[in-house]
């Protein structure tokens, strides 16, 4: 009965040692949930309802063979011969149980390393998810500031992943000067997107240094040529709104021929020098146009117009007809309407990025 008492005591020992690892890790998990609040998470929850399940299992098995060393104490104290046979027999199962919950402790360990990988890794999905729309929403913001003087609509899909390269940038260079950008860097993907990333925002600070787009073109080509990316190149359309000179000058990179509604008819908007990052010593030039009231451009990368029906594209012409077909739609239907159109068109699901921005002056 003493030889039980002990292995029954050790039994309850370990298994109340792992029953407590167990517990301790349930509070972390239960914890951790609170913080997820409206982010709940399925895994958490899973790995809180195997925890609490594993801790009552050890915590019984402790409790067992609390009672069982006991009952063998009594049992060898009173000398109660007739039952010493009975528990005797326990000693078996307390003796595989000893041997058995040794690994417990080790298991209940392996169980809080397993959840907290588990839950990194479930970190690292969720950052892996959002940054995408991070980068997504840098490239193409949904929300726009307020341009007095001007209405802007716009629309922007990404067709495959969020990771897309076309981007578009609408900013004030001065008080008078307002400058619109569509781009799209070849490819696909993170780098595509990161390029793009660098191509908006350098732009941006040479546009502010150089009053002729033709001249920030070239600076950006030349920053941006060159190095390792020697299969990137960019296409890229970029129009300045001069509200106090009454007019609109435009640069085009090799980007898709942009269209502007001036003097009741629609006029191209082509490219005035190749595509950047193909040669860094290529020139570009800046064409200036009268900007009226009423006036718009309308500007969209290649993945509009290339939307495919079996053999026919969507098309430039398709595109202007567009505007032509109805001059005075508002800038943000006709850019959701054109988006519309091409889906309508295209025999399958559209793959390419597509971004369009139309600019009305009001």
């Amino acid at each position: 009965m003493v030889i039980l008492a002990v292995l029954a005591i050790g039994a309850a020992y370990v298994w109340g040692r792992s029953a407590r690892l167990r517990l301790r890790l349930l509070g972390r998990l239960e914890a951790d949930l609170r913080e997820l609040d409206q982010r709940d998470s399925v895994a958490q929850r899973a790995a809180i309802t195997l925890t609490r399940g594993d801790f009552r299992r050890d915590t019984h098995a402790s409790f067992t063979y609390v009672l069982v060393a006991c009952a063998s104490i009594v049992v060898a104290v009173t000398n109660e011969i007739a039952w010493a046979g009975l528990f005797g027999l326990l000693a078996i199962p307390a003796a595989l149980s000893l041997g058995w919950s040794r690994n417990a402790v080790k298991e209940a360990r392996l169980s809080a390393e397993r959840f907290e990988i588990e839950r990194r890794a479930e970190e690292a999905l969720t950052q892996e998810n959002l940054a995408p729309r991070a980068w997504a929403g840098r490239l193409a913001p949904e929300e726009l500031p307020d341009f007095t003087g001007f209405e802007v609509g716009r629309v922007y899909q990404a067709g495959s992943g969020l990771m897309a390269g076309d981007f578009f940038d609408l900013f004030r260079i001065s008080k008078t000067r307002l400058a619109a950008v569509v781009g799209d860097v070849a490819g696909h993907g993170i780098e595509s997107s990161i390029t793009a990333f660098q191509a908006k925002y350098l732009l941006r600070v040479f546009l502010e240094s150089f009053r002729d787009p033709a001249q920030a073109l070239e600076e950006l080509n030349s920053q941006m040529s060159g190095g390792e990316r020697i299969e990137e190149f960019i296409s890229l359309v970029v129009v300045v709104f001069d509200t106090e000179a009454g007019t609109l000058r435009f640069a085009s990179a090799g980007h898709p021929t942009a269209f502007l509604w001036h003097e009741r008819e629609v006029q191209s908007l082509a490219a005035t020098g190749p595509l950047l990052m193909l040669d860094p010593n290529a020139t570009y030039i800046s064409r200036e146009i009268p900007l009226a009231l009423g006036d718009m451009v309308l500007m969209y990368t290649d993945g509009l117009a290339e939307v495919r029906n079996g053999e026919d594209q969507f098309g430039e012409d398709r595109i202007a007809q567009y505007l032509s077909r109805d001059p005075g739609i508002a800038p943000d239907v006709l850019a959701k309407s054109l988006l519309e159109g091409a889906r309508d068109f295209s025999s399958e699901a559209i793959e390419d990025d597509v971004a369009i921005m139309a600019v009305r002056r009001e």
